[in-house]
Parts: structure tokens; C-alpha cells; sequence
């Protein structure tokens, strides 16, 4: 049994899950998800006010217009994609794809450039069409990676979806595998001139989600692996856009590779979030975060338990005195843990408890 296989024998091993942790779950997933997504592609918003955003549709602190936009488009595009998902005899199209694409940008916009000699030029990012312009990107070598011209890109993307609806009806890949495939094929094509890496990671999570496999978050703070694992596959496979557009599995072994080791650490993550419980369990952009001093459990307990408690109740209650909760306080708010509320002076946990 490889890992993969043993991974979902322990997931489906949960089911059927109850409601409370089904919908602790999902809300977990929409927030990692969207922050994680976006903040690859430079987004700025924080994960609690990603969280704010999201659930009550507020916005608090400084943050960019642009970043507030985005952020809620690609909530309402992770909506759609999950309910297309589920349409299991509905093959994918273009029009889907492309229906997401204009989902996520919302609007066509200019940008604006300079140029070396001072002069500046523009041009528009279509939201839902094809690029019009060509594309590429420097690697973090230093060197210009193209990806296919306009003209190619409404061929290479029929050949891609046909593709896909050919290999999943054959059955000859595993969810995995379809999902690491497609993901490659469409970052060679690179088919729109903004928001490739989140189409391809909503895609992904289609194609995970309509096979009854949980989906996926591809953390930020991983980037870098991310990024080098399409590297190295693109050295193997060749800088030609076409080579790249129709890799086989065998191709793209590198890239694969790390795909599934994701897969297993995220539905790891899953597992645990789900299983383990405690009163010093606690849960924050995919990771189980431990403290070193009880205290700190104790202090997020009780802003748990009362939001409005005050630091000197916390320093009663916790036995330490104010200095050392005040230092509590601002390492968890420094690390995104906690926020104060600035209305009432009520305290918001960030970080997860336990389900």
C-alpha cells in the first residue's frame, strides 16, 4: 500500500463525519485556502483578517482595496468550483474554466509599466478570455521562462480539457495523479495574462473534490518548494510551451513527487485537526501549534471563554504577574494568534482550539 493509499484507508476511516466537524472543517479549509492561495501571488492581507473578511464580511486594520477584492473573489470562485465539482456527470469544459477565470478577476483592468528608457506603456488584463499578449516569467535563477504564445493557447487548452475528460473516464490515474498532471499541463500553457496560479489551484482541488478526495491548501510559507518543484520539472521536460502542455505522468515525476507529499501532509493535517483534542491543542494555518509555557494555554483558554476579560483577571487567574501576561499577550497578537477588538476592547482568538 503506497502512502496515498494509506493516508485515505485513515481519512475515510473518520466517516461519516458529524456536522460540528464537518463545518469546522470547511470554514478552516475556506480560510487557509483563500489566504494561502492569494498571499502566494502577493496578496497582503493577514490570515485574521483574512478570517474577518470571510466570515462576517468586515474588514479591519489597514488593508488595500485591491486586496479586499480579490480576497472576496476568490471566495465566491472557491464556491463555484466546489459546486461544479460536484456535478460528477457534467464533463469539464473551457467555458467552466474561463467562467472561473472571470469569477476571480471580476473585471478587465490596465496596467501600467515602465519602461528603461522612462517611457511607460499599458496594457489590458481580460478577465474569462484567453491572453492576448504573450507571457512569461523569471525564474528565481534569473533566467525568462516563456509559456505558450496566444495563438497556441486555444489549442493547447482543447487538448488539455479533452485530456482530462478522456483520462478520468479511463481510469488509468489515480485522483492524484489527474490532479498533479492537469495542474502541470495548465501552468505550461500559463492560458490568461493574470490569476494562473490560483486557476490552477482551484483546478487541483476540482478535480481532488470531484473524485470524494479532501482538498488542498498550498501553503505560502511553502513557496519556495512549490516554485522549485515546477522548476525542476521544467528542466526535464523542456522549455518548448508544447512539451510542457502535453507532459505525461512520467514526465513530470519531480513534480509528482511533491504533489503527493502535500496531499499526504494535508489530509495528515485533517486527521489530526480532527482527532486530536485538549484544552492545550491548538490549530493555525495548517500546523499544530505547541507553547512552550502552560501559560499561554491558559491565557488563550480564557479569552476563549470571555473575550472581555481583562489583564489583570487574566493575571489573577493564570497566577503571573502583569508584566508577564502583557508579554503573553503581545507574542500572540505579534504571531497573528489573537487581535484586540478595537470598538470594545474585546479580545478575537485567531488561532483554532481543538474541534
Amino acid at each position: 500500500m503506497d502512502k496515498i493509499q494509506d493516508i485515505m484507508v485513515r481519512w475515510n476511516a473518520l466517516q461519516p463525519l458529524s456536522e460540528r466537524e464537518k463545518e469546522m472543517l470547511s470554514r478552516r479549509f475556506i480560510i487557509d485556502f483563500n489566504y494561502n492561495s492569494n498571499h502566494i501571488e502577493g496578496n497582503t492581507l493577514t490570515y485574521g483578517q483574512t478570517e474577518i473578511l470571510l466570515l462576517f464580511g468586515k474588514v479591519v486594520g489597514e488593508a488595500e482595496v485591491k486586496d479586499v477584492q480579490e480576497m472576496t473573489a476568490s471566495n465566491v470562485g472557491l464556491k463555484m468550483m466546489t459546486q461544479e465539482a460536484g456535478l460528477k456527470d457534467t464533463p469539464l469544459t473551457q467555458n467552466f474554466i474561463r467562467a472561473l477565470h472571470k469569477v476571480l478577476l471580476r473585471e478587465d483592468y490596465t496596467v501600467h509599466r515602465s519602461l528603461p528608457d522612462g517611457q511607460t506603456t499599458s496594457y489590458v488584463i481580460h478577465a474569462g478570455q484567453y491572453k492576448t499578449r504573450p507571457n512569461s516569467v523569471i525564474t528565481r535563477y534569473g533566467d525568462r521562462f516563456e509559456y505558450a504564445s496566444p495563438e497556441e493557447t486555444p489549442a493547447l487548452m482543447s487538448d488539455l480539457v479533452n485530456w482530462y475528460n478522456d483520462a478520468e473516464k479511463s481510469g488509468r490515474f489515480t485522483p492524484v495523479e489527474l490532479a498533479a498532471i492537469f495542474h502541470y499541463r495548465y501552468i505550461r500553457i500559463h492560458p490568461f495574462e493574470d490569476g494562473n496560479g490560483r486557476i490552477a489551484r482551484l483546478m487541483a482541488n476540482y478535480i481532488l473534490s470531484r473524485h470524494g478526495y479532501p482538498m488542498v491548501v498550498v501553503r505560502s510559507r511553502k513557496k519556495n518548494e512549490y516554485l522549485e518543484a515546477l522548476h525542476r520539472t521544467d528542466l526535464t521536460v523542456g522549455a518548448a510551451p508544447s512539451l510542457g502542455a502535453h507532459a505525461s505522468k512520467r514526465d513530470i515525476q519531480q513534480f509528482l513527487t511533491w504533489f503527493k507529499n502535500m496531499f499526504v501532509q494535508e489530509v495528515t493535517y485533517n486527521i489530526s485537526f480532527l482527532t486530536e483534542r485538549g484544552d492545550n491543542v491548538w490549530w493555525f494555518d495548517g500546523e499544530r501549534i505547541k507553547f512552550r509555557s502552560d501559560s499561554t494555554s491558559r491565557i488563550l483558554n480564557l479569552i476563549y471563554e470571555n473575550p472581555d476579560i481583562t489583564t489583570q483577571r487574566l493575571s489573577n487567574e493564570v497566577g503571573i504577574n502583569m508584566a508577564a501576561v502583557n508579554k503573553h499577550l503581545k507574542q500572540l497578537t505579534d504571531k497573528g494568534y489573537i487581535q484586540r477588538v478595537s470598538k470594545d476592547g474585546t479580545w478575537r482568538l485567531v488561532i483554532t482550539p481543538s474541534v
